[in-house]
């Protein structure tokens, strides 16, 4: 791919570099050619480095896909514009449930458990968090493996059970909207309005790398957002920069944020 280096270079940037170049060989597979190449599972902001790729490489398309309607955690596949059959994207899932007497095992439970086996995060996509129970979206292959030794969750004994794609419910977000007005387009003002938490509290959790900003680690408190940012703080969801509305008379920034809960 003749952009190899300059999209690698600016990746890097952002510490997606060695990411970049290995959607680039997955891309380049195909063009030499594969009917298509599929990555492991990315988050989010990998779709723009794929998109990117893409778009240097004619001939190929990109597809996207993590098992269900709307998943968040997704595989990359470069496909050949020439090739019309279907896309193995190697996605299978399973169904984890224990005992209700413990229903307030959380998340990252299930995802410190799976990370305790050894499994590197690329093999594994969202985990969709239930009341007793939880549904895993994995490699394919990855399953047999899990239902033979995934047994505790947090000292918990736990049952993993095969489950069909076409099972898992579409995801449905409720998404508030707050109209609000921020000192600045600094991270941590807009975080501090989006989260309800105060500025110092916005500028912690940022300094103890617990927010990120288009899926990647934030720079500080200081960096500047823009419209379209997603803004992520563990424990709190993410919320969208959806729009600047203007300036006040005090001369404050409206914002339009979007708060996925």
């Amino acid at each position: 791919m003749k952009n190899r280096d300059r999209i690698i270079r600016y990746y890097k940037g952002t510490d997606n570099g060695e990411l970049a170049a290995r959607l680039i060989d997955l891309a380049d597979s195909t063009v030499k050619g594969r009917p298509y190449a599929v990555s492991e599972f990315v988050s989010p902001g990998a779709v723009q480095i794929g998109e990117t790729i893409q778009a240097s490489a004619p001939g190929l398309v990109l597809k996207t896909f993590g098992g269900y309607q709307g998943a968040e955690r997704v595989r990359l596949a470069f496909v050949k514009e020439s090739y019309d059959g279907p896309v193995d994207f190697g996605i299978a899932a399973c169904h984890v449930s224990w005992d209700a007497r413990y229903r307030l095992l959380s998340h990252r439970d299930v995802l410190g458990s799976l990370m305790g086996l050894g499994i590197d995060r690329s093999r594994f996509g969202d985990i969709i968090m239930e009341e007793t129970g939880a549904v895993i979206l994995a490699d394919a292959p990855l399953l047999p493996y899990l239902k033979q030794n995934f047994l505790k969750i947090a000292m918990v004994h736990v049952t993993v059970e095969d489950m069909a794609l076409s099972d898992i419910a579409p995801k449905q977000e409720k998404v508030k909207e707050i109209k609000t007005t921020v000192a600045s387009l600094r991270l941590d003002a807009v975080a501090s309005s989006g989260f309800g938490i105060s500025r110092t509290k916005a500028a912690e959790a940022i300094k103890g790398e617990r927010v990120q900003v288009n899926w990647q680690p934030a720079k500080g408190p200081s960096q500047e957002v823009q419209e379209g940012d997603v803004i992520s703080l563990r424990g709190k969801g993410r919320m969208e920069l959806a729009q600047i509305t203007g300036t006040s008379r005090k001369g404050r920034t409206g914002v339009l944020l979007r708060r996925y809960m």
